[in-house]
């Protein structure tokens, strides 16, 4: 039985309320908000990318913890569709990928409108009850991360 939690019917309870959960905040991640102009995945490149530093895909692959032929797949269509762009660097074999000025613009967009809905259902939570979620997110993520090794994709 895991520590802090109680007799196995509560365990049970307690894991099933968690799965119902989780799925239900899954379901968000695959679904674009009312507003965007961008996929989930071309979202997330752009999101890895907004700090201005270009990326290999295997350097994409290990932050969004992805096939390299999933985030191969991603770039290419992000590129095909004017939001990502490869370029050389002398003496490295790899080509980085950075955004297009068109991904960037459609990043900041799309961003504004997620911190918009984010602000709105934090103002209907409250101060406190949000600040004790990110607190309990960040808690449940750490213990995860501590307990599941990270793989090696290729």
């Amino acid at each position: 039985m895991a520590k802090g939690v109680g007799p196995q019917e509560s365990q049970t309870s307690l894991l099933s309320d968690l799965a119902d959960e989780l799925l239900r905040f899954g379901k968000r991640r695959h679904a674009n908000v009312e507003g965007t102009e961008l996929d989930t995945s071309a979202f997330k490149l752009l999101w890895i990318l907004s700090d201005e530093q270009p990326r290999t895909l295997r350097e994409l692959a290990a932050e969004l913890d992805l096939e390299l032929s999933t985030i191969n797949r991603q770039v290419n269509a992000a590129v095909r569709a004017g939001l990502l762009e490869r370029f050389s660097v002398p003496g490295s074999p790899s080509k980085p990928v950075r955004p297009t000025p068109e991904g960037q613009q459609l990043y900041e967009h799309d961003s504004a409108v997620h911190a918009d809905l984010l602000r709105s259902v934090l103002a209907e939570m409250g101060v406190a009850p949000a600040r004790e979620l990110i607190h309990g997110l960040r808690a449940f993520n750490n213990a995860y991360e501590r307990r599941t090794p990270r793989r090696h994709r290729d």
